[in-house]
């Protein structure tokens, strides 16, 4: 290496705001993505969907479209069921409050029997043409007998059952904690307050809609799909299973991916019955989800409609949290439906508090809507948005300054490690000082004077506090491989995957620190499922943590193989062999190689001795344990047009623990995106059915996406305390923007509506419902919940 390794780690070593790798190749247009991809051959496919929320499926008239120009088959859920392919089945992982087991329906890719959603597929046209496919897809006729279709899911249990083995439409009757216990805290209580709590409807509306291309290698009998996804491993071996082949029978390749927060981690049926045409056909097929199709066949996000209460004695400390409810979790089941409102919700809505009991109760429904699937957070944000809401609210019950209610509680840094009654145990954190830093960045003490000044102005002014921890980094098994090129780079392979938060950079810089490779000599490979040995992809606020030390294990590999190889070539003994800033060399002395160097003699070195390495070359998988706990505190600021409904963000201060930051720039950038997701779902995103199941909001001429104009200028600051818990002392950050924006934009709405007697409004806060809302209270005095 010509540049000194210094120069490498002091503006490429971890803690570096290093721009991030693939930007030049994004900004000029050469991105490539799903939709760009094409093979010589290729066929188009378009999906027929129902245009019924619930109805049984009589018949499936295609004689028309079949004899369309450029058409070649059409395909029915029968044709997959007689090649056995299907069903697709998901994992719940849990057992009803009873202890017994839940019973999961199947899905089959095309259904045969019955519609459940609009949108759902039930037949699939191929032709040579994406027009061509399009056109004859309009002329299938389906026969169905239409059903009640029930959106809801707390009046799902009265409703027709979606599933005859799933009566009641109950999926999943889900308890954590002890009832006898909470009950107990509850009756002693000095102060209960109770809220109900509407975690909304998200479409996720990545830039990227989904596309995906198929084929199949007869020769090899294989399958090669082409798709943006989260996680390229888990996606081959779940389709695998439903494909009824072996995992080694199917590559998935990936590249450059536009959005997904969770979406584009399943499994969908497009993918599953475009492959069986490309085998059926014996050419490439291609299909590409168009916009309006995307709002009704795309997983949503969230949905859970809840009660919240919190328990307290007569100087405001916690006794208990409770929160019981239902969770919608639309026509089918994903692997990630039942873990938000369930699981999820237990580890996080105990947050930074010292609260001795929690018990959450939900009732996971079918309902005549799509699916929902995992979104950013996955239960991280609702959790804390449900706490945070009812510690605002018990402040203001009991006249307790918000500010020192939460002081009272805080889980003090002398009482880390702290068991919390979810089971996890905080290993890190300064709780007190974060809410300290935000104060002052928020300038608290002069908000007397800028609600004066917008009250001059015929406005309200609130303010709102987001305290939230999050528990990250779920328990998972990654691949950290690293191998010396011919050309004398480094490649990186691990089954994370970067679908816009910037991977290159970060998992680069952690190889500059551990072995001192230049930052310009080392790529990346995370999109091929047949370079991989283990993979959990992109999910959690893992990545880092995951992929990150499973880098810096196998830099540990590199680095004994190399003391090995060194002591070889420099003829010394093992022993006297160091390596420190990308070299080895002799103890003592000034003899040594670079590692590169090293790499490269080795493929020159004939004759090696038999109990040498071959190379430096390491494939490892590290089994991950440990979750992190990153934790900060947002404060918004808003202003509330009362003729209007209004809002607009005035500011946003964030202090947030995320541990050590790998590359404070794109951690900055995590938490802004995350963020103002948060101010989507709390102010604009409205998902609405009408009482048949057909959705209003399916375009973004009615679903309301924030747009630039809707978010403020962030002030974003750190004060990290290493983890623990892994080798790096990262936390994550990617989903913590919403987790501190939810609660925090809420609050201060509800703070500033409290000004004419509005204490309680419901996600998401819509010019609408706070008219209607200050309306209902101006005409009767006492508040009423707004319709949509």
């Amino acid at each position: 290496m010509n540049v000194p390794f210094d120069t490498f780690q002091v503006k490429y070593g971890i803690g570096q705001p290093v721009s991030r790798k693939e930007d030049p190749v994004l900004l000029r247009g050469e991105g490539r993505y799903s939709d760009d991809l094409n093979l010589p051959g290729q066929l188009y496919a378009v999906m027929v969907r129902s245009p019924y929320a619930h109805a049984v499926l009589r018949g499936i008239d295609a004689t028309e479209a079949k004899d369309m120009p450029g058409v070649l088959a059409i395909y029915t859920g029968q044709d997959l069921a007689a090649a056995d392919i299907g069903p697709m089945l998901a994992n719940v992982g849990q057992k009803n409050r009873d202890g017994t087991d839940v019973r999961i329906p199947r899905q089959m890719p095309l259904t045969i029997d019955r519609v459940r959603y609009v949108g759902e597929p039930v037949a699939m046209v191929i032709a040579e043409t994406a027009k061509q496919a399009r056109d004859a897809a309009e002329a299938v006729v389906l026969d169905v007998g239409v059903l009640p279709a029930v959106t809801e899911a707390r009046e799902a249990g009265e409703a027709t059952p979606l599933y005859d083995e799933v009566p009641g439409n109950l999926l999943l009757d889900y308890h954590y904690g002890d009832a006898e216990k909470v009950a107990g805290a509850f009756a002693r209580a000095a102060h209960v307050t109770r809220l109900p709590l509407r975690n909304n409807r998200i479409v996720v509306a990545p830039m990227e809609p989904r596309s995906a291309l198929a084929s199949f290698e007869a020769e090899e009998l294989r399958f090669i799909l082409r798709l943006g996804t989260q996680g390229v491993f888990g996606m081959r071996n779940n389709i695998a299973k439903v494909m009824g082949v072996e995992p080694a029978q199917l590559r998935v390749l990936t590249g450059n991916v536009g959005g997904s927060f969770g979406m584009k981690a399943s499994v969908y049926p497009e993918y599953i019955s475009i492959l069986y045409a490309a085998r059926a056909l014996g050419r490439p097929v291609k299909w590409t989800d168009e916009r309006s199709e995307s709002f009704l066949s795309d997983s949503h996000g969230r949905d859970h409609d809840l009660t919240g209460e919190l328990a307290l004695d007569a100087e405001g400390h916690f006794l208990a949290v409770r929160m019981t409810g239902f969770a919608n979790l639309g026509a089918y089941l994903s692997n990630a439906t039942v873990i938000p409102p369930t699981s999820n919700t237990v580890k996080n809505v105990v947050g930074v508090y010292r609260t001795p009991l929690v018990e959450v109760s939900t009732r996971c429904m079918f309902t005549n809507t799509t699916p929902v699937g995992a979104y950013r957070g996955a239960g991280r944000p609702e959790g804390n948005y449900y706490m945070e809401r009812l510690v605002s609210a018990a402040a203001r019950e009991m006249g307790i300054d918000p500010i020192e209610l939460r002081r009272r509680n805080h889980i003090q840094p002398a009482q880390i490690p702290y068991a919390t009654p979810a089971g996890t145990v905080y290993d890190s954190g300064e709780f007190p000082a974060v809410l300290d830093e935000a104060l002052v960045a928020a300038d608290w003490d002069g908000f007397s004077a800028r609600r004066a000044e917008s009250r001059r102005q015929g406005k309200l002014r609130g303010r709102g506090i987001g305290h939230y921890l999050e528990v990250t980094a779920p328990p998972s098994k990654e691949m950290g491989g690293i191998r010396f090129e011919v050309d004398g780079t480094v490649t990186i392979i691990t089954g994370t995957l970067d679908y816009g938060q910037g991977h290159a950079s970060p998992f680069a810089q952690v190889l500059v620190d551990r072995l001192g490779i230049p930052f310009d000599r080392i790529k990346l490979v995370q999109g091929d499922s047949d370079e991989l040995i283990a993979g959990g992809g992109t999910g959690g606020s893992r990545s880092i943590m995951a992929s990150g030390t499973a880098i810096a294990e196998a830099s540990a590999l590199v680095i004994e193989k190399g003391r090995q190889l060194a002591g070889h070539l420099l003829e010394a003994a093992l022993e006297d062999i160091e390596f420190s800033a990308g070299r080895f060399h002799i103890a003592g002395t000034d003899r040594g190689i670079d590692i590169l160097d090293l790499a490269a003699r080795l493929r020159m070195a004939p004759g090696l001795p038999d109990d040498l390495p071959r190379s430096l070359d390491v494939e490892h998988a590290d089994q991950y344990e440990e979750s992190a706990f990153p934790n900060g505190c947002h404060i918004a600021e808003v202003e509330i047009d009362p003729e209007t409904g209004m809002t607009s963000i005035d500011r946003y201060v964030m202090v947030n623990d995320f541990g050590v930051l790998i590359n404070p720039m794109l951690v900055e950038g995590q938490a802004h995106g995350g963020v103002v997701q948060g101010i989507g779902q709390a102010l604009t995103e409205l998902t609405a059915y009408d009482p048949d199941g057909q959705l209003l909001s399916g375009s973004f001429m009615d679903y309301g996406l924030p747009r630039a104009v809707d978010t403020p200028s962030f002030s974003f600051q750190s004060r990290p305390v290493p983890a623990r818990t892994n080798v790096l002392g990262a936390k994550g950050c990617g989903e913590a923007g919403c987790a501190g924006a939810l609660p925090a934009v809420m609050n201060a709405v509800v703070d500033a509506l409290a000004e004419v007697g509005v204490n309680h409004i419901d996600m998401p806060a819509t010019p609408a419902r706070i008219w209607q809302a200050i309306q209902a209270q101006s005409s009767d005095g006492r508040h009423q919940r707004p319709s949509a």
